[in-house]
């Protein structure tokens, strides 16, 4: 499979900041257990953490990303708390097209490249990522689209974030 043309200008920009990466292709997956499926049957697997991705919004019309460990159980209700948003519901799919530049289905933390924030304003989007990706050697992301799985170190994908204008709340999921 052949990266695609946001994948590639998504690579350019980590390459920028200095940042490596590894990427895997597969299948389209639609959900954990097709993602690990996926891994299974991937060329020496693919180590580390690998994410669950949640945009939502609060009535408000707030919205956030929210990185998680694939295993956590996210309540929607509690999630709110966590973030400082009001009661949350999932964001519509053309509000994350809008926003991330992503389909439902490939929600990724790699979004944030395409709703980079510009100089000396306010990022509209609070991102929060869950504690546990940030204690191992890597954290496993789809690079724009789910047909492929790309391991990034938690200390780049933070910095990464970070040039896109984002400070990320570090939230505690378990």
């Amino acid at each position: 499979m052949e990266s695609l043309p946001a994948e590639d200008a998504l690579f350019t920009f980590l390459e920028t900041l200095g940042i490596a990466t590894k990427t895997v292709r597969h299948a389209p997956v639609f959900t954990v257990e097709e993602a690990q499926a996926a891994r299974r049957g991937a060329e020496g697997g693919m180590p580390g953490w690998h994410t669950k991705n949640l945009f939502v919004r609060d009535k408000k019309k707030r919205r956030a990303l929210v990185v998680a460990e694939e295993s956590v159980k996210i309540d929607l209700r509690t999630l709110a708390d966590h973030i400082g948003l009001g009661r949350v519901s999932f964001g519509s799919a053309d509000s994350l097209r809008d926003m991330l530049g992503v389909e439902p289905g490939s929600v990724t933390a790699f979004g944030l490249f395409n709703a980079r924030v510009p100089e000396g304003e306010e990022p509209s989007l609070t991102v929060a990522i869950d504690k546990t990706l940030l204690s191992g050697p890597v954290v496993n992301c789809h690079p724009l689209h789910n047909a492929a799985t790309t391991a990034i170190a938690p200390d780049d994908l933070l910095k990464f974030i970070r040039a896109c204008g984002y400070e990320p709340l570090i939230i505690d999921l378990s």
